[in-house]
């Protein structure tokens, strides 16, 4: 009789533990959900799952606001500001081995990545500050380097901002896209320049 008692108690506190859990409120779905790329390519599934060979050389996240029939470059990002590249966080890049950009040896390490978009040019920023809401809080006297890189109008344009890396000739491009622009801000690293030559 006593363990029946004990049994029943348990078994109360168990349900009534479950109805508080299903009381509690889960955050919405962010407007412009966070996501995250590699490089190589989908490298957990690729290497860790399918077992194929590869090294993690980068991984890149952000956050991936949409159009939503908004004019994008020139209005909502303005030309010549301080960009965070996408919403809410700061994006980040980090490199799991010592890479170059623009000619400048970059260690490995976790940056904030930010950009100055013109119409032209997007100017392309490493920064050592991370953990950065927006980009309220740019410091330029921690940037690690700097690198003006093209424009290129896209056939198609792009609904969610998107961040996808490519393989290059040598290394690896990071293709920055949304709206009807994209840019592809180069990576190398010593193993992919030693197999060029």
């Amino acid at each position: 009789m006593i363990k029946k008692v004990i049994f029943l108690a348990l078994l109360a506190g168990t349900f009534s533990i479950s109805a508080g859990a299903q009381d509690k409120k889960m955050p919405p779905l962010d407007a412009s959900p966070m996501d995250m790329a590699y490089y190589p390519v989908m490298y957990p599934y690729v290497v860790k799952v399918k077992g194929e060979p590869g090294s993690l050389v980068a991984r890149v996240i952000y956050s991936r606001p949409q159009t939503k029939g908004r004019q994008i470059f020139g209005n909502l990002e303005e030309y010549g500001k301080i960009w965070r590249l996408g919403a809410n966080e700061a994006t980040e890049i980090e490199f799991f081995r010592p890479v170059i950009i623009a000619g400048k040896n970059i260690p490995k390490g976790r940056y904030t990545i930010y950009a100055i978009p013109t119409e032209k040019t997007w100017t392309i920023i490493l920064n050592r500050d991370t953990d950065i809401w927006g980009a309220f809080k740019y410091d330029q006297r921690k940037d690690v380097v700097r690198t003006a890189l093209p424009v290129v109008s896209v056939d198609t344009p792009v609904e969610a901002f998107t961040m996808a890396f490519e393989k290059g000739d040598p290394g690896a491009n990071l293709v920055i896209a949304w709206d009807k622009v994209s840019v592809s801000l180069p990576i190398k690293w010593s193993e992919a320049i030693a197999k060029k030559k």
